[in-house]
C-alpha cells in the first residue's frame, strides 16, 4: 500500500474530533463505509467452571479457578467518497473541494493520520492539493470555520464506529482541457501500526489489550475525482462591401457590413461574453445597424445587448454555454 508506515508505536492523542451521540450525522455516510462490530477493546471476559457433588450430607459446590482474557483491540478504517458525482471544474480554478468520510470501523479507540496522493494514475491530469481540512461536524466546507489538518499536530482521535467529514482542497492546473478528469486519493493511517491483517502490537490497544491488524491492514483510502467542464469561443470576421454604384468596389462612400460569427464549445458556459469591435480608421460608423441574430440592437447603454461608444461597437451575450453561434452584424462608411 502506497504512503503508509508501519511500526509499534505509542498512540499519540492529540486532538480528540466531537461528533454528536454515535454520530447522527451517520446515515449520511457513504455506502463504502463499514460500520464496527465486537465487544469493546479493553473488555475483560471472565469464566468459572463449577462442580457440585452430595456426598450425604449435603450438596457440595467446587469452582475452578477463574479464566480471565482481555478483548484485544481490532484496528481497521474505511474511507469512503462522498461527492455524488465528479466535481466539475474549470482550468486554472482554485479552492476545489473534494468531500470524504473517515470512520473508524474498529473496536478501541484509534488515533488516525491523514495524507492525500495526487498521481493516482488512470486519469488524465493531477490536481494540485493544497490542504486537507477537518470539518466542523456540519458536513459544509466552510474556510476559516473548519480545521486545516496538520500532520502530527493534528492527527485524528475517533471513538469505534465514529467517523467524519473530511475535505481535500485542490487547484486545477491551467493547461487541463474540457473533458479531463483528476482523481485524489485520501488515506487514513493508524497511528499504532499497518501491515497484514492478523499483525499484532503486544500491549498497544486500548485499555492496554494488544492491537491487532484488521481486513483493511490498519488504513483506509479511496479516491475522488474532478471533472473539467470548460468552453471556448472562436470568432470569425468576414466583410461584405457595396458601393455607391451598386458594385463591390472600395471606394469613398462605400458601405462596408461586418459580420461577426461567435462559435462556443466545450462542456461548460463561459460566462458574460462579449464581443467588442473598434470602428476601422477612414470609416464612420453608421448609427443603428448593431444587430446580434438579425435582430437590431440600439446604440444606446440599455435593456438590449448592443452599444456603441468611443468610435468602438459592444455587444453583451451573458453566460453562453459550448456548442451555440451568436451571429453579430454593423456597418461603417468609408470616409
Amino acid at each position: 500500500m502506497p504512503y503508509l508506515r508501519s511500526g509499534n508505536r505509542p498512540k499519540r492523542r492529540q486532538i480528540s474530533v466531537a461528533i454528536p451521540a454515535l454520530l447522527a450525522g451517520f446515515a449520511l455516510f457513504s455506502p463504502q463505509i463499514a460500520v464496527a462490530t465486537g465487544t469493546r477493546a479493553g473488555t475483560l471476559i471472565d469464566n468459572t467452571a463449577t462442580a457440585t457433588y452430595d456426598p450425604g450430607s449435603g450438596p457440595v459446590t467446587v469452582n475452578s479457578n477463574i479464566q480471565q482474557l482481555k478483548v484485544d483491540e481490532l484496528i481497521d478504517t474505511t474511507v469512503g467518497w462522498s461527492d455524488s458525482a465528479d466535481v466539475i471544474t474549470t482550468p486554472g480554478a482554485t479552492s476545489q473541494i473534494l468531500k470524504y468520510q473517515v470512520a473508524n470501523t474498529g473496536n478501541g479507540v484509534e488515533t488516525f493520520g491523514l495524507s492525500s496522493v495526487a498521481n493516482i494514475g488512470g486519469d488524465q491530469y493531477d490536481p494540485t492539493v493544497t490542504s486537507i481540512v477537518i470539518d466542523d461536524g456540519d458536513g459544509v466546507y466552510e474556510p476559516g470555520i473548519d480545521t486545516v489538518y496538520v500532520a502530527g499536530a493534528g492527527d485524528l482521535v475517533l471513538n469505534p464506529d465514529q467517523n467524519i467529514t473530511v475535505f481535500v482542497v485542490s487547484t486545477t492546473p491551467g493547461g487541463v482541457v474540457d473533458g479531463n478528469r483528476g482523481g485524489v486519493r485520501l488515506v487514513a493511517t493508524s497511528k499504532t501500526g499497518t501491515g497484514a491483517p492478523g499483525t499484532s502490537f503486544a500491549g498497544a490497544g486500548e485499555g492496554g489489550s494488544n492491537a491487532v491488524l484488521g481486513t483493511t491492514g490498519g488504513d483506509g483510502q479511496n479516491d475522488g475525482f474532478y471533472l473539467v467542464s470548460s468552453a471556448t469561443v472562436a470568432l470569425v470576421k468576414s466583410a461584405t462591401v457595396v458601393d455607391p454604384f451598386g458594385g463591390a468596389t472600395s471606394v469613398p462612400g462605400s458601405r462596408i457590413t461586418y459580420r461577426i460569427v461567435a462559435t462556443t464549445t466545450g462542456s461548460g458556459t463561459l460566462p458574460n461574453l462579449s464581443v467588442n469591435d473598434a470602428v476601422p480608421a477612414s470609416t464612420t460608423y453608421v448609427p443603428g445597424s448593431i444587430t446580434l441574430g438579425g435582430i437590431g440592437q440600439s446604440d444606446a447603454v440599455d435593456t438590449d445587448a448592443g452599444s456603441f461608444a468611443a468610435s468602438a461597437i459592444a455587444v453583451s451575450l451573458g453566460n453562453v454555454p459550448g456548442g451555440q453561434v451568436r451571429t453579430i452584424t454593423f456597418q461603417v462608411t468609408i470616409n
